[in-house]
Parts: structure tokens; sequence; C-alpha cells
């Protein structure tokens, strides 16, 4: 019980002592198309494109004002959703909204849209978005690299389904695998409620860990969140109540997500609490998430 109200206190204070972006997008005229240029000299443009032809087109940028571009130098051209711009500024795109540190939400990865996760090198998960309700992850702990040591690997098919857009969507989905040189086969089976949007959300979760044919007789409960802090930065959140069936001991987290370029760097600590420790233990999370492929 004490676990609990740990847990749950630590996600209610979060929330309460962060900012909030209640207005994100709410006074951009929806009708202007704005677009995001990238020239093969590594510039960035973002605003209207007032001009085109076969050869060149001009952008009216808040900063230069007009910039002609020759196309042979445009080496991509993205529209923005007009959500994304907040007082002429550009408020860049979640890479991983479907996930916080490792737990998912109830948010699915849209058709063709796909990134690689890597966590402090050894952890490696590619995602890929099949369906508007269905994505796939698979992902490898390269262990043989150290004299054929036994490797994890894994696939994490997932459903999402929105029952209220962008206010509450519910996803299911299970983690299989195995280790191969060793080991049998491991995994869980879950089920998630998220609330919010992709920007600013809470999850609760129910798992059941599996190992060997044999799966626990109590869930793991997953409490998790975001919320965005600016431009390129949100705060997470992600914490556990596990029960092995000989103790109940729980795990909080807390950090941040720091978009470089269309990168996403995740950093935190995470804090096992446990009636057997006696002293206090923060184990750092640090992880990068690059898009491979946005829809």
């Amino acid at each position: 019980m004490k676990i609990k109200s740990m847990v749950i206190f630590w996600l209610l204070l979060s929330f309460i002592l962060l900012p909030v972006t209640e207005n994100y997008g709410q006074d951009y005229q929806e009708e202007i198309q704005i677009y995001r240029v990238k020239t093969r000299d590594g510039n960035e443009f973002i605003g209207q494109i007032t001009q085109e032809d076969d050869e060149k087109l001009v952008i009216a940028t808040e900063k230069f004002g007009n910039v002609t571009i020759r196309k042979t130098d445009v080496l991509t051209r993205e529209l923005i959703n007009s959500g994304q711009m907040k007082d002429g500024k550009l408020w860049f795109e979640n890479p991983q909204s479907t996930r916080y540190f490792f737990s998912p939400n109830g948010y699915g990865l849209k058709p063709g849209e796909s990134y690689y996760q890597n966590v402090w090198i050894f952890f490696n998960q590619f995602s890929f978005g099949i369906t508007e309700n269905f994505s796939m992850s698979a992902g490898i702990v390269p262990l043989f690299l150290f004299a054929g040591a036994p490797t994890p690997v894994w696939l994490n098919p997932k459903f999402s389904i929105p029952v209220v857009k962008d206010k509450y969507n519910v996803g299911a989905g299970a983690l299989l695998g195995t280790v191969i040189g060793g080991g049998g086969a491991f995994g869980i089976l879950y089920g998630v409620n998220t609330f919010g949007n992709r920007d600013k959300n809470i999850t609760l979760g129910l798992g059941w860990g599996f190992s060997d044919g044999e799966i626990a007789n109590s869930p793991t409960i997953t409490l998790g969140g975001m919320i965005r802090t600016g431009p390129r930065g949100y705060f997470l959140t992600e914490n556990y109540i596990i029960n092995t069936g000989f103790e109940t001991f729980g795990m909080l987290s807390f950090g941040g997500r720091r978009i470089i370029g269309d990168v996403g760097l995740d950093y935190g600590l995470i804090l096992p609490i446990s009636g057997n420790f006696d002293s206090f233990i923060a184990v750092p999370w640090l992880g990068l998430t690059v898009p491979l492929r946005k829809k």
C-alpha cells in the first residue's frame, strides 16, 4: 500500500508542478499553409511559399523575410500542421509520441511511420506503423558480440483504438521474446488506457509477465505521463508497481525528452522502491529516438 501511494503521489505532483500549455497552436490561422524547407547546405527555413516555378521557390519567413531558393538546392520540403505553430515558432513533432521512456501508451504509429530507438547503446528497437490501428516493433540486445553470449530478441505487436479523438485512447499488445543461445520464451501481455492528446497525457496500464509457459498471478501496474514544456521539450514520467509473488516493489522515473533536429533525446532517473533497500538508488536513463520515416 505504501508503494502504491508513493507512485500515485509522484505522478500527480509532477503534473501539478509543471506548466501546462492549454492554448497550444490555437492562435494561428489554419488556412495559411506553412512549410519547413531544408536545403542541401544545412539551412532550414520556415514560412509560407509565396511563389514557385520549375526552377525556384520563394518562402516568406518571419526571421529572414522573403528567401529565394533554387529547386536544385532543396533537400526536403515538409508541410507543417498549423497546430505545430505558436507565436510564429515551430513546435516540433514528438518523435516517439506512442511511448514514454519504454512503456507504451494508447496511441499508435501512423501507417508508414517508423523510428529506431537506442538506449545505452545495447538496447535496440525498430518500430513500424502498419495500419491506423496496428504497429509492430522488433528489438535486440546484441550480446552475441561478446564471445557469443546469449542474446535477447523480441517482437512487440500493438493495437491502438481512438475511443474519443485526442482525448481517450486504448491500446493492447504483447512483448514476445526469447534468448538466442540459451533460455526460453519470455514477455508480457498488456493493456493501457490513455487520457489526453499526444502532447499531454496520462496512462494507466496492466501487464501480465510470463516466462517458460508460466504467467504471473498478479499484474504489473503502470502509471505514465508526458507533458509538453516548449517547442522542443517534454517532461516524462513512467512508474511501475510489480508483484513477484514473493514481494511487491515499485519503480519511479522522471526526466525529459529534448528534440534535437528530428531526433529525440530521452534522459532521466529510475528510482527503485523496496523495503529491502537500505540506501537511495538512482539509475540514469539515456536514449535516442531517430525517425526513419514520417507520414
